[in-house]
């Protein structure tokens, strides 16, 4: 997620803190100093409702990270990369590498996160158990072990893309057998849950509640887009399924000598012409990609003393695929390898270059002609 604030890695995957994060721990941490505690254990010096609320604020977010956690590991066990884990304002969410390759593995990993969620409330509300006559821990704990609770249930709520929601989506493909469809009718009840979300926040703001209306109305607009965004691209995989690269590659694509410097590739390609990304090639094979990335971390100053193959991308670090290559591995690949092009090549010689953009084109192309 963008804008975010790498703080560790747990089995290798980033942990991050978005931006909004720091407001909501503030407001959660101040809805239980200035309101919970106070009414239900008064009598404490401010200090100390400070204290356990911040406390129990770090302990809830603690929570949500497990719970992503949970959904990681499964991923992990099944071969899945995640590539992040983020919490923000509306909890955390873990970028799963891509998407599972059988309705059993989308199953085992949906349903990790709530049966994390309900083991932590278990935890928490048997440690209050046993220091429910100190006040100082066990005021936090049966809260933790409530919102636990609270957190488990909302999330099995079929609408995708909650954790019921993603259950709900492999029920549909195991009975169905195909994913698109699934994930069509898993969307569609997400959107009818956002939709009711944003209703009912309306209405309770209208009564009087305006702080309660706005925020439920603000989930249930995330996750009408979240649910959208998630139909579109099982769209987009459908379009393209059975192209192959060679159908959307650009064999015209731009190519270097790797001794040119810098200061031309930028006037002659860059300005003149509008390219960002450059094949080095000798005689046909590849020696390197170059793209603007590359060029804007040499200082400008330089640029006249530097060529090309001194900053380019060698072929042993380049991700790479082949003409005959399915269009959607192609995409997953880019995603894997965090680039927006990758070279086309059939043995080692290089035949072509794929961009987003030219998948994009095609995509383009195919619903002008209404195919």
């Amino acid at each position: 997620m963008q804008g975010s604030l790498t703080i560790g890695r747990v089995w290798g995957i980033p942990i991050g803190l978005h931006y909004s994060w720091f407001l909501v721990f503030g407001l959660i941490s101040w809805s239980l100093a200035g309101g919970y505690f106070p009414e239900k254990y008064p009598g404490w010096g401010l200090a100390t409702y400070v204290l356990v609320g911040a406390v129990t604020s770090l302990l809830f977010f603690g929570s949500v990270l497990v719970h992503e956690l949970g959904h990681s590991w499964v991923a992990l066990r099944n071969a899945i990369p995640i590539r992040g884990i983020t919490l923000f304002i509306f909890g955390g969410i873990a970028q799963i590498g891509r998407e599972p390759p059988s309705a059993g593995v989308e199953f085992r990993i949906a349903i990790a996160g709530p049966l994390t969620s309900l083991g932590l409330a278990g935890l928490f509300g048997g440690t209050w158990l046993v220091t429910r006559d100190i006040a100082f821990l066990a005021a936090p704990m049966i809260w933790l072990a409530r919102i636990n609770l609270t957190l488990a249930l909302f999330n099995l709520i079929p609408g995708f893309p909650l954790d019921g929601g993603r259950v709900f989506r492999a029920v549909v493909w195991r009975f169905t057998g195909s994913f698109y469809r699934a994930t069509q009718t898993a969307s569609y009840a997400g959107q009818i849950l956002a939709f009711g979300f944003i209703g009912l926040g309306v209405l309770i703001a209208l009564r009087g509640n305006v702080g309660e209306g706005v925020w439920l109305a603000f989930i249930g607009w995330f996750l009408q887009n979240a649910a959208a965004a998630s139909y579109a691209q099982a769209s987009l995989r459908e379009l393209l399924r059975g192209v192959t690269v060679a159908q959307a590659m650009a064999r015209d694509c731009p190519r270097v000598a790797a001794d040119l410097p810098l200061d031309r590739l930028v006037q002659e390609e860059v300005l003149a012409k509008g390219r960002r990304c450059f094949l080095v090639t000798d005689n046909g094979h590849l020696r390197g990609l170059l793209t603007l990335h590359e060029v804007k971390a040499v200082p400008r100053e330089r640029w006249g003393q530097v060529r090309v193959d001194e900053v380019m991308t060698r072929p042993d670090r380049l991700a790479a695929v082949g003409p005959q290559e399915d269009l959607v591995a192609a995409l997953q690949k880019m995603d894997d390898a965090n680039v927006a092009q990758l070279p086309v090549l059939a043995g080692d010689q290089l035949v072509g270059l794929l961009t987003r953009e030219h998948v994009l084109h095609y995509v383009r192309v195919r619903a002008e002609l209404g195919v």
